[in-house]
């Protein structure tokens, strides 16, 4: 019986093997059938294959020299277990780039384009179609990194010192910077400053200054403990010597020009300090701030040559007395001399300041915008003196013509004088000229009390002028209107007070270049003196100089983004909207968070909001006394700084002599302030380049506590498909858009800093006063106002990282991460013989990022890290990131962009200097006089007849084979030292600039 069951078994596994086989047959066949489909209809090649810089084989090839047979192998070996994700994330399959384009596009027409006439500090523009082309769709410009090495930064810093001249001729103020975010945060950064400087606690805003303005001061005044107060500033009380500055917008925000020369002096002698928000273009034809003696000025550069974008980026200006530079925040350039006597600029004020000074920094701007502060410059350049008159005298009369046009029937101007921007008290009903309006898509501003406000630009024209005249029911046209000169009653050429008498713009720069010829030659002779991604690598530690590809930036460009008003009816911002929440989306499965707000338009604006999120959440829960703030001291430089601004007490947790944090003195600083622990905030992986394995327990110790985990985004390009911030405990991060989402650096600007939250924290983002950002479910938000001055910040190059994602997929994030962190192991094992990786994890290896250690090179050669910065400009390479995190080291990053015959030129180089470094501890070189010291080298000094160092010309100019021949990149001044007391340095530009 058991043998008949048995061979009854076997006939039917037999019977089931036939079926197996033929099955398996056929799957041979469908797949031979399926390769020879992709034979001849071969896919569309995937864009990570672009992206990613090692090719399949050199991938290989690194792998086996650091001693691993996969990527997967080496991300076990790196990444800690505990908080590797497992699987794919839940993001779409990756398109090709003719399909996103394609994709894109179709968003971007979802944004109606209506002629808007808001105003309130956004105008439209035209934009020069060269400046467009030349600086904004070009890479020579956009992948620049600030000017930290200013000798192969020259034409960028010389592009920002025109920029700084304009705002100071323009405002007459004796100083400018290089540009801050936007018009809000400088006009908070201006009264941060008033109360720095007489150490007062109250605040006064007239309440006709921008409402966005008034938000995002109001945010930081609540952080800071100020007391702000708005009102008519022609009541302000200063008498009493409590208040430390007033803010007045010139023109106001309803258009009006007034006389503050009253308020200026009651102020002045209380010792109170006066701010003014001003208008650039209204400048041109208005008196200047200074000449009622205001202490700083602020604005917005955007109206010229920079699109609307929804918003941003755009470059705020900031000015001031020259008594009060040093109080100032942000960049400034300067001009000096290098080492060969020639005149050269550089930063001269408060270069990485708040990396140095942490919470004692005057302000935790990092990121400016020096992208947009270039086209701006350049359009004034462009322009000239008379040009800018020009437009400006035209939209000034075509308000002045609509304003009259309007009177003459029956319609009241509440403007006595103004510029460009009219309040209209209508004498039909404001429901039928929003009706009309909208018949003929245009968007005007409606206050509450049935007015109506307008404002023009550059791009109005007379037809526009006449269409208005219809919305109003005004039966008239400007050519009939101008008939009669009385419409010039209100010319501010014909006021003896208003009319602006000091000329601008006098430097020979902005008097050059009015041709196209000559425009484009001036921008290429600029862009030529820098080095930026198209030229090699820029392997800057904590900045992630990765690829910012062509197809990504090609849809910033796309009318459908460019030219929407931030402010208008969010129905005609659809394709924004979509766009918004697809990378929320995407975001999100990245990051584990719940909620994204992309308000902060910087990486340090997306501190400062992540943290004040926090501490609304600690007050929601009545827990306002926890206000200590735990940071590392590997954590990012900006973060002290950061929680200062936040109101927060920052308290150091020191790290070990491996570079991980100190686990013990962690426990007792959470131990000690239990009661009163705000938050732990924590670069990840640490600055010092380095996975720590209890990251998890980390997490918990602050919850434990009651306290939150801000987890700083600075290091994400170490963990996109690997690992995710919100699954192993952190509760906030911000975003470096810029560095992990591949929005390019601009030579110092756009930055990009949207934070991400847990649930909990999702009710206390960022709002906004004109439209809100948090009405899609998120819930209530009543407790944080506007930290930038755009309700969703510089919406303009978010299609960037919309993209990258995009095209990317989930596995091609993740392997962009595994060959980020493959390509630093693989440089870092090159260069083990020649220099000391100061810090590894336990199994001997580093993130995407590690640190070199040049201090004992001072013992033996004399040799500094900023001599081998140098040097390594003479082999076309900008520097490492410089005697940071730690003093005396290089920090290297290669990011995955960057293929393996890059990575062995830059490790070449740096084997080359080492040598050089030997060759003087010899004597072969002398210790005073060698090309590290004298570096960087120009063509000037190299082909000059007198040469009399103590090496050759080739060593000097030609240190390696790949050097010369046509790839020779030239610094364009010698070495500039970073002394900062040159009492020769001037910030405008000189009387003569260098041969253009």
């Amino acid at each position: 019986m058991q043998y008949i069951l048995n061979a009854a078994k076997c006939s039917r596994l037999l019977s089931k093997r036939g079926i197996v086989a033929r099955h398996v047959r056929g799957l041979q066949s469908s797949n031979l059938r399926k390769q020879n489909f992709e034979k001849l209809f071969p896919r569309h090649e995937e864009f990570q294959k672009r992206h990613i810089g090692p090719r399949e084989h050199e991938q290989m090839e690194m792998l086996r020299t650091i001693g691993f047979k996969s990527l997967d192998e080496l991300t076990e070996a790196a990444v800690p277990a505990k908080i590797l994700h497992k699987g794919d994330l839940n993001l779409n399959e990756p398109l090709t780039e003719y399909d996103l384009m394609k994709q894109i596009t179709k968003i971007s027409e979802k944004n109606d384009i209506w002629r808007s006439y808001i105003g309130m500090g956004y105008h439209n523009c035209c934009v020069p179609h060269t400046i467009m082309r030349n600086i904004f769709e070009n890479p020579g410009w956009t992948t620049q990194y600030t000017p930290y090495q200013p000798e192969i930064a020259q034409g960028r810093l010389e592009g920002l010192l025109n920029y700084q001249t304009m705002i100071c001729d323009f405002t007459g103020m004796e100083v400018a910077n290089a540009s801050l975010l936007d018009e809000g945060t400088a006009a908070a950064e201006a009264l941060a400053l008033t109360h720095r400087h007489n150490k007062r606690k109250k605040l006064f805003l007239s309440d006709q200054v921008h409402p966005q303005t008034i938000s995002v001061i109001a945010t930081r005044a609540a952080s800071l403990g100020l007391k702000l107060e708005v009102g008519d500033v022609f009541k302000v009380d200063t008498s009493a010597k409590d208040i430390a500055g007033i803010l007045v917008q010139y023109p106001d925000t309803t258009g009006s020009i007034h006389d503050f020369d009253d308020i200026v002096a009651r102020a002045h002698s209380d010792g109170t300090l006066v701010c003014a928000a001003t208008d650039l273009l209204a400048l041109a034809v208005l008196q200047p701030p200074s000449e009622f003696d205001v202490d700083i000025c602020v604005g917005t550069s955007q109206r010229f040559g920079v699109p609307l974008g929804y918003g941003g980026p755009h470059a705020g200006f900031f000015a001031c007395r020259q008594k009060l530079v040093r109080l100032m925040p942000g960049r400034m350039i300067g001009v000096t001399r290098d080492s060969s006597g020639q005149e050269a600029y550089r930063l001269a004020l408060q270069t990485r300041e708040q990396h140095i000074r942490r919470d004692k920094a005057t302000s935790n701007i990092c990121t400016a915008q020096a992208l947009l502060a270039n086209m701006s410059a350049m359009y004034a350049v462009y322009h000239g003196p008379q040009g800018i008159r020009e437009i400006a005298s035209r939209v000034h009369n075509l308000t002045l013509s609509l304003a009259r046009g309007l009177e003459l029937t029956g319609n009241s101007i509440n403007n006595i004088y103004f510029f460009d921007t009219i309040k209209v008290s209508p004498k039909i009903s404001v429901q039928t000229i929003k009706e009309n309006a909208t018949k003929a898509k245009v968007n005007l501003r409606y206050y509450s009390d049935d007015t109506v406000g307008i404002s023009l630009d550059e791009t109005t024209t007379i037809e526009d002028v006449n269409d208005l005249y219809k919305i109003f029911s005004a039966d008239t046209t400007v050519e009939e209107v101008v008939k009669d000169e009385s419409f010039l009653t209100r010319s501010l050429d014909k006021s003896d007070f208003f009319h602006r008498t000091v000329p601008y713009l006098q430097h020979p720069v902005f008097n050059s270049h009015h041709s196209e010829t000559r425009i484009v030659r001036y921008m290429k002779s600029l862009e030529n003196k820098d080095v930026s991604l198209v030229h090699s690598m820029i392997p800057l530690g904590s900045c992630t100089m990765k690829l910012n590809s062509t197809t990504e930036m090609m849809p910033c460009s796309l009318q459908g983004f460019t030219d929407v008003h931030p402010f208008a009816p969010l129905e005609q911002a659809q394709g924004y909207q979509r766009l918004f929440a697809e990378l929320e989306r995407d975001l999100c499965a990245i990051t584990g968070y719940d909620g994204i707000s992309f308000q902060p338009n910087s990486g340090a604006q997306g501190e400062y909001a992540g943290l004040r999120a926090i501490q609304c959440y600690h007050e929601s829960k009545n827990d306002k006394h926890r206000q200590v703030c735990l940071i590392p001291i590997s954590a990012h430089g900006t973060n002290p700084a950061s929680a200062q601004m936040a109101g927060m007490r920052v308290e150091p947790i020191f790290v070990r002599k491996d570079g991980s944090i100190d686990m013990a003195h962690l426990k007792e600083m959470v131990d000690k302030y239990r009661k009163t622990l705000s938050c732990l905030m924590i670069t990840y992986p640490s600055t010092n380049g380095v996975f720590e394995e209890t990251i998890g327990d980390i997490c918990d110790m602050i919850h434990d506590a009651g306290g939150q985990v801000y987890l700083d985004g600075a290091n994400m390009n170490a963990q996109v498909g690997l690992c995710r911030p919100g699954d192993y405990g952190s509760d906030v991060s911000h975003l470096n858009l810029h560095k992990t989402f591949c929005i390019p650096h601009g030579g110092g600007g756009p930055g990009m800093g949207p934070i991400g939250v847990k649930r909990h924290l999702i009710p206390f983002l960022p709002n906004h006063p004109v439209i809100s950002c948090t009405d899609n479910g998120k819930g209530d938000v009543k407790n944080l106002g506007a930290v930038s001055a755009a309700p969703f910040g510089s919406s303009a190059i978010l299609p960037i990282s919309w993209a990258y994602i995009k095209m990317m997929g989930p596995k091609g994030l993740r392997k962009a991460t595994q060959v980020a962190i493959l390509n630093a192991n693989y440089m870092s094992k090159r260069l083990e013989k020649y220099y000391k990786t100061l810090y590894k994890g336990g199994t001997g290896l580093i993130a995407h990022e590690f640190i070199l250690d040049i201090r004992d090179f001072k013992k033996t050669a004399n040799v500094e890290a900023v001599d081998i910065a140098k040097r390594l400009m003479d082999y076309g390479f900008h520097a490492p990131t410089m005697s940071w995190p730690v003093t005396g080291t290089l920090m290297i990053e290669p990011t995955e962009s960057e293929d393996k015959t890059e990575l062995d030129r830059f490790c070449d180089s740096l084997i080359l200097i080492r040598k050089e470094i030997a060759d003087i501890e010899e004597g072969k070189l002398d210790i005073a006089q060698n090309p590290l010291k004298m570096a960087p080298h120009t063509q000037e000094q190299v082909i000059t007849t007198e040469w009399n160092r103590a090496y050759s010309r080739e060593l000097a100019a030609f240190p390696a084979p790949f050097v010369k021949g046509g790839n020779k990149i030239w610094p364009s001044v010698g070495r500039i030292d970073d002394i900062y007391g040159d009492k020769n340095l001037f910030c405008t530009c000189p009387p003569i600039l260098p041969e253009q």
